[in-house]
């Protein structure tokens, strides 16, 4: 499904080898399993805190994202020329899933920062490109997008944040932004946030929309920094399973902002940063079905409970038919899941670097109609599958102390 070789065939992977692969995904399940996984249950107790001078991260989060960084992760799949390495993005989706899996809110932070990397790729000038994604690609800043605001949510069109001119290139951003995850934390020095807002003389609805990039702290010409950004987190909001990942109210307050692209035409830069997140929480779905369905299949062979055929005394209740049903539907709804999201991955890459425009035409269209049932389908299947996980480990799954209480509560609402 993720057409390793048809990518490879391109010529647009020179550094990608099929020998790569699975030292790659070794390496991160090492980072997933023995780093993340563990400060799953600490981070989701403890959570992010809102201090007088910030957002402070979980206990151990900033350390792991230093592990994180230092694998080079966040730039498996992004250019060469602004620092990453130029794998194709099945290989990178593959390792998120394990990351996802083992740790969503930590990998939050790296999902948004890939949504606003894809962004400024996408829309952004040479100056923004040089200025911001070398760091945001080697993870030293992270990245957000500030979409949704109290009265407009998925109607992006009645949104009300403004942007004022300061007659220097910059403009004045004001307004408040909610549901912004990973808007303030103390793991990097900066974060580039990425805003929707509407220009004094911008036409009313979805149609007068820009986008502008606004530092936490400000860039120097010399790519050194200034000052602190006149927004700040007012606030955090706590969902369900990932008390970890910062989901933040953002009140911006004047602060600096360059346009990004197009006046008036925010819109489409809008959709660059959210099919790049709908098709990751898609797979954050995948990986939290995996998850599920690993710690159920785990339970079920060490749990001993009734009679079964060919069992002497006490049983596994894995050797219970209904059990091996429940796991095995949940198995095939995590394979065709994660074939979903793969599959996109895929016709994104060849969209972009099929030597044959036919073949370019035909990967866009198949890219655009696997998104959305990527995002939606994935997480109703994980919904599906952590649900069922609970009911394999019978009356003990409703207890906060197991993982697949906290699996079940953290896939069950939208995770940006």
């Amino acid at each position: 499904m993720a057409k390793l070789d048809e990518l490879a065939a391109t010529g647009a992977f020179p550094n990608f080898d099929r020998d790569l692969v699975a030292p790659i995904l070794d390496e991160a399940n090492k980072l997933a399993r023995d780093v993340l996984a563990p400060l799953n249950v600490v981070g989701h107790k403890v959570g992010a805190k809102l201090t007088d001078t910030g957002v402070v991260a979980a206990p151990g989060f900033a350390e792991a994202y230093g592990r994180f960084c230092d694998g080079g992760w966040m730039g498996l799949a992004f250019p060469e020329e602004f620092g990453g390495q130029g794998l194709p993005k099945p290989l990178a989706l593959a390792v998120m899933e394990m990351m996802h899996g083992s740790n969503m809110a930590f990998s939050l932070c790296p999902l948004l920062t890939f949504g606003a990397i894809e962004a400024i790729l996408e829309h952004g000038s040479d100056e923004q490109k040089q200025m911001y994604l070398p760091k945001m690609i080697s993870g030293e800043w992270t990245g957000a997008m500030n979409l949704t605001e109290p009265q407009a949510g998925s109607d992006v069109g009645a949104l009300k944040t403004r942007a004022v001119p300061n007659g220097d290139g910059s403009y004045a951003i004001s307004g408040q932004k909610i549901f912004i995850s990973w808007g303030d934390h103390d793991m990097t020095s900066n974060i580039i946030h990425l805003v929707l807002a509407r220009l004094p003389d911008a036409p009313a609805g979805s149609k007068g929309i820009s986008l502008f990039v606004a530092p936490k702290v400000i860039v120097n010409a010399d790519g050194s920094l200034g000052e602190r950004n006149a927004f700040k987190c007012i606030g955090l909001e706590h969902k369900m399973g990932i008390h970890a990942s910062p989901t933040c109210v953002m009140e911006f307050s004047g602060a600096k902002g360059w346009l990004v692209g197009e006046p008036n035409k925010g819109l489409a830069a809008m959709f660059t940063m959210m099919n790049s997140a709908r098709l990751n929480v898609g797979l954050e779905g995948v990986g939290v079905a995996e998850a599920a369905l690993q710690v159920a299949t785990n339970y079920a062979n060490d749990r001993k409970q009734g009679a079964a055929p060919g069992v002497e005394g006490s049983a596994p209740i894995i050797k219970h038919p209904d059990v091996q049903r429940t796991i095995a539907n949940m198995a095939a709804a995590t394979q065709a899941a994660r074939s979903i999201c793969y599959a996109c991955g895929a016709a994104a890459e060849l969209a972009k670097n099929a030597t044959d425009p036919t073949v370019r035409e035909a990967a866009k269209m198949r890219e655009d109609f696997l998104t959305p049932l990527a995002k939606a389908w994935s997480t109703d299947r994980a919904v599906d599958i952590s649900s069922a996980g609970v009911q394999v480990y019978g009356g003990m799954g409703f207890m906060a102390e197991t993982a697949a209480a906290q699996l079940y509560l953290g896939c069950a609402h939208p995770p940006i």
